[in-house]
Parts: structure tokens; C-alpha cells; sequence
């Protein structure tokens, strides 16, 4: 094994990249690419298809370039992407017909009011798909788009046109495009699209009916760690087999080796989402959360996962970067609010999409509340910090009540997680330690575990939970007292959020 690696394309909201793992699943050589964030309308996101699949046709390259590298050191190619980022494509040409319509996109709110007021509101699907009718989800995407853009419902009834979420994107394009590739994704993506039945891992076609959907756009569904292909002959990866989907999140989920139920994670990321492993038992939630499929190995029985999905976490740092400008990097956020001892009584709840997990509110929007002329812009940072941390609180409460079992600690991963003076208050909210492995960012090397296992590079899930280390913890230090009415003003807080929104905005 020594001189061979596994790749895995990380397809994020921001950038794509490209990581090469080793046995000991450490990383041996990263290349990343952003892509261009558009915002036509207010509430809208979109990303350009043909820019991602150009990205990261180069960040293979790159990272292939910087371990001095060719194909034959690579056993296997794993994909992760941002999950319910819908695309609908032209099959014969290979060109999208839309821009991509991403997760964090709010304009489909009337069609699942439309959907809900056929019967069962928000929970219309739940017992079949696990999740609530939100803007969130890729199929009333779809719909958007076959409603929207002129000829795409006579395209795609003559089945020219196809969907998928990014996994399916660049799998097709990597194994040929127009020329062979192959339309194909895994369960955990498919099960953010609101069409898939959790039970059986295959789409409804009552729900697409609804949605409008032809059957012949679907993507075939298989399992997460399987050969489906080859990379395509021009590829700088000719012929390497594709051997792992796994949604971004569900990806982490496997590179923390949460592999036994009860176990969790939390990706700080563009948003927050919390997983825990429920194993083979379907878990609906009372809560709020979502039930989804966590991961499927092969021919193994399905696992299952609640999850908690926050909208806007470190796209709130991006924000305060870009259209505030009271930062320069990213990072900067840190030592801004470091230069302040708290949050000077001001609180963000950046519901800049509505509100997800637990609260599920479209109507939802930003503010920030408690201002006083004490509040500097190191308030503000602080207040910026603090809000990923108490939605995470939120979301721990209501995984905490679904599965009957309290967490006892919480392992962390993502590019907010070398923010220590946030995962400091991230301890002291919750109450239970937080832990940070070596390999924080967990979403490429679970794809590349997934790959890896299917191709017999690594022998089992053992080699996983092997591979893991920890690298820091962070032990609570706030008392209980201080704690609660924390965490009770924030609540107060995202009170004032809601009802924003009108029907004729």
C-alpha cells in the first residue's frame, strides 16, 4: 500500500478540491478551487455547473501535480458534494439548462406551500422521505426549473433532460458526459431530494408525480461504496475506478468514525449539521431533525442518521467579510472578538434562508438584537461566533430528545474548528467536551473511505476507527447559571426573527 493513495473530489458550496489520502488516511496533498457565488434575486443562490466540473477537472490535476504523482498510484477516485444543490442537464449536449440552484436557495417556497396544501402541510412525505416540505431539498428545484425555463418541461418529457445533485454532476461528466456517462448517485443524496422512500432506497414515483418530475430524470440509485466506473480515456485519472458517493455530511460522518450508533459529529462549515448514527433503526423525529440514510457499504444493511441542519454558520464570517467589511480574512474574526470579554448583550441569528433544523421556518430572516451604544464591532464578531455555537446548542437539545440518550462529548470538523475561541464557547454551551480529530477536515477522507473500502485498499470500517486520532479537547468551563441565561437570551433572540416574511414578497 505504500505506493498507493486514494483521491477524493470534495465538491463544497464555496470551492471544489481535490485531497490525496494515504493508508493511514493523512493527507498527502490538497489543490482547491472557489467558484463564483451568484445572487440574482434576493433569496436566490446559484452556482455555474461549468465552472465546478472545469475546477475540478483542475484541482485533480493540481493535487496529482503537487505529490509528484500519476494515475497508477491511485486505487480508487471518491466523490463528496454539497448535498440538495440541484442541477438539470441536457443529456445529448451535456450543457446545464439552468444554473445550479443551491441548498441554501429560498425561492421554492410557493411551490412547497402548494405541495403541503394538497394534505399534511410540512409533513406531507415525512413518513416516507424523513424530511419536512423546505425549500431545503432538491426536488421542488427541479420543479422550479421545469415551471421556469422556457422548453425544459417538453425536454425533459421527451427524457433529454436529467437532475442530480453535484455528486451526479461530476460523476457523469468524470466517467464521459455525453459520451457514456454514467447517471448515477448514492443513497445519502438521495435522500435529500424529497422523492427518495427511506425504507427501500428508491424513488417514489407518487412524489415525483406531484413535483411534476418525469421518472426518466432520476438518477439510478446505488450504494456508497461501490465500483460504478472508470474515469473517462482524456482524464488525468484514465481509467481509475470510481468507487465511493457519500454527501458531504454523511462523508464526515464516516471520516470521524462514527461508525456505531449513538455516535456524532458536527461539520462547521458554510452551514452547520449535526449527525448522529442511529445504525440500522429508521429514527423519525419529534424534534425537528431530519431523518436520513448516514451511509451504505455495498451490499450491507443500510444505516441511518438523525440530523440537524443549520443554514448559516461560516457563511456569517463570509458575510461580515464581504458585505460588511468589518474584516479582512476570515480568520480575522477571532482576534476581533477576542478583543472583548463577551457578547456585550448583542446576539446574530443569521437567518438569512429561513430558519432550518430545529425550527424550519421560511419566514424567517436575519437581525441582530440588543443593540446599546456600549456594542462595538468586537461585540459583533463575538455575537458572530457565539451564533454558530448556540444553534449547534439547539440542535444537540432536540438530537438529545429524539434519540433518548444525552451526548457526553462531540466531535468537530470543518474550517471553523481552528477557530479555538469558538470552540471554546462551543464546549461551555453545550456543556460536554469538544474534540477535534488530527484530519479535521473529515468530508474528503470519508469519500475516500468509501472508494478505498470498495476496492479493498482499506479491509474493513476497523481500519477507520484505527486511522482516527485525536488532535485537542475542549473541556467546558462556564457555570450552569451562566450557561442557561446565555442560551435563554439567545432564544429570545430568534423569536424575533420569525413572521418576517410576507406572501407577496
Amino acid at each position: 500500500m505504500a505506493d498507493q493513495y486514494v483521491i477524493a473530489v470534495d465538491q463544497g458550496t464555496t470551492s471544489t478540491r481535490a485531497m490525496i489520502f494515504n493508508h493511514e488516511g493523512r493527507v498527502v496533498a490538497v489543490d482547491q478551487m472557489e467558484h463564483q457565488q451568484i445572487f440574482p434575486k434576493a433569496g436566490w443562490v446559484e452556482h455555474d455547473a461549468t465552472e465546478i466540473w472545469n475546477n475540478t477537472r483542475e484541482v485533480v490535476a493540481g493535487a496529482l501535480a503537487k505529490a509528484d504523482l500519476t494515475k497508477d498510484a491511485i486505487a480508487a477516485v471518491g466523490i463528496t458534494n454539497q448535498r440538495e444543490t440541484a442541477l438539470v442537464w441536457d443529456r445529448t449536449t451535456g450543457k446545464p439548462v439552468y444554473n445550479a440552484i443551491v441548498w441554501q436557495d429560498t425561492r421554492t417556497d410557493a411551490i412547497c406551500q402548494q405541495l403541503g396544501a394538497l394534505g399534511g402541510g410540512q409533513e406531507r412525505y415525512k413518513d416516507k422521505v424523513g424530511l419536512p416540505l423546505a425549500t431545503y431539498f432538491s426536488g421542488p428545484k427541479v420543479r422550479w426549473v421545469l415551471d421556469n425555463v422556457e422548453g425544459a418541461r417538453e425536454k425533459a418529457e421527451a427524457g433529454d433532460l436529467v437532475f442530480g445533485n453535484m455528486d451526479t454532476w461530476v460523476l457523469w461528466n468524470m466517467t464521459g458526459g455525453v459520451d457514456g456517462g454514467l447517471h448515477v448517485t448514492d443513497p445519502t443524496n438521495a435522500s435529500r431530494t424529497l422523492l427518495m422512500d427511506l425504507r427501500t432506497l428508491s424513488w417514489d414515483a407518487d412524489i415525483a408525480a406531484d413535483m411534476g418530475i418525469p421518472m426518466s430524470m432520476l438518477p439510478e440509485i446505488r450504494s456508497s461504496s461501490e465500483v460504478y466506473g472508470t474515469v473517462r480515456a482524456q482524464g488525468v485519472l484514465a481509467g481509475v475506478p470510481i468507487a465511493g458517493i457519500l454527501g458531504d455530511q454523511q462523508a464526515a460522518t464516516f471520516g470521524q468514525a462514527c461508525l456505531s450508533p449513538g455516535e456524532a459529529k458536527n461539520t462547521y462549515g458554510t452551514g452547520n449539521f449535526m449527525l448522529i448514527n442511529t445504525g440500522t433503526e429508521l429514527v423519525p423525529s419529534k424534534n425537528g431533525l431530519l431523518t436520513t440514510v448516514c451511509y451504505k457499504i455495498g451490499e450491507q444493511d443500510t444505516i441511518y442518521a438523525l440530523e440537524g441542519s443549520i443554514a448559516v454558520t461560516g457563511s456569517l464570517v463570509q458575510w461580515v467579510r464581504d458585505n460588511l467589511g468589518l474584516i479582512a480574512a476570515a480568520p480575522d474574526i477571532e482576534d476581533l472578538a477576542k478583543s472583548v470579554e463577551d457578547n456585550g448583550g448583542a446576539y446574530f441569528v443569521p437567518a438569512f434562508s429561513g430558519l432550518f433544523a430545529p425550527h424550519w421556518r421560511s419566514d424567517a430572516r436575519g437581525a441582530i438584537v440588543g443593540l446599546t451604544r456600549y456594542v462595538n464591532k468586537g461585540h459583533i464578531a463575538r455575537a458572530v461566533l457565539e451564533a454558530t455555537a448556540f444553534q449547534s446548542r439547539e440542535v444537540l437539545d432536540a438530537m438529545n430528545a429524539d434519540s433518548g440518550v444525552d451526548l457526553t462529548a462531540l466531535k468537530v470538523d470543518g474550517g471553523m474548528v481552528v477557530n479555538e475561541t469558538l470552540m471554546q464557547f462551543q464546549a461551555d454551551i453545550l456543556g460536554v467536551p469538544v474534540i477535534r480529530p488530527v484530519v479535521a477536515e473529515t468530508t474528503a477522507l470519508g469519500a475516500a473511505y468509501a472508494a478505498g473500502l470498495a476496492v479493498g485498499y482499506w479491509d474493513s470500517e476497523e481500519d477507520i476507527r484505527t486511522n482516527w486520532a485525536e488532535d485537542k479537547r475542549w473541556e467546558p468551563q462556564m457555570d450552569a447559571a451562566q450557561r442557561e441565561k446565555l442560551y435563554a437570551k439567545w432564544r429570545k433572540a430568534v423569536t424575533k426573527t420569525l413572521d418576517w416574511v410576507e406572501e407577496d414578497d
